[in-house]
């Protein structure tokens, strides 16, 4: 039982609310908006709340909240600093995502009927169509005519779309970097266990 001479220490929560209106103005001069200054008011609410036990008792409680508040407020300029505004959805418009079920779908059958081709038509593809290199590049490599890459990789592409059986107005390629890059990798690694 407590001693009725002593009172009892209040519990610093229940002071938040003396400092609500004084709050709202200070974030009011920050935000100049009374929507984003009620936002910032919240918000310091609840990271005090959360962070109560990180409170001294018996220091200033209102300096506290009004440093968290504060430092939310720049935080977040901060942070809207780093952010691209798209207000219109121009920018989201833009973005898109490449089914990863059809890619792998359409990547297994190509290797499937990759691994049917001849060494040499292998070899072009790989060396034009997944690396980069020029025609005069891959004969250069391969130690023959720039029309015998040529051919090569005609045969090979002709080859390929009657194995996955594609009809000549679906496209062979691979439609993205990404794909390239993990169609040359992956004949890379191949190439390395054989």
């Amino acid at each position: 039982m407590t001693d009725p001479a002593t009172p009892a220490q209040a519990d610093p929560r229940d002071e938040i609310i003396e400092y609500l209106p004084a709050m709202r103005a200070f974030a009011m001069s920050l935000t100049r908006n009374s929507s984003a200054a009620d936002d910032l008011v919240q918000d310091t609410i609840v990271k005090a709340w959360k962070n109560f036990e990180k409170f001294q008792q018996g220091t200033n409680l209102r300096a506290w909240l009004f440093t968290i508040l504060r430092n939310t407020f720049y935080s977040g300029r901060r942070k809207a600093k780093r952010e691209v505004a798209d207000v219109d959805g121009a920018m989201a418009a833009t973005l898109s995502e490449k089914p990863a079920h059809d890619g792998r779908l359409a990547m297994a059958d190509f290797e499937k009927a990759f691994v049917q081709l001849s060494d040499e038509q292998r070899e072009a593809l790989i060396l034009v169509g997944a690396s980069g290199f020029s025609y005069e590049e891959a004969a250069e490599t391969c130690k023959v005519a720039v029309g015998t890459i040529k051919s090569r990789i005609n045969r090979a592409r002709q080859r390929l779309a009657e194995i996955m059986e594609l009809s000549e107005d679906e496209a062979l390629e691979m439609t993205d970097s990404a794909t390239t890059a993990v169609v040359s990798a992956s004949m890379q690694a191949r190439k390395t266990v054989a």
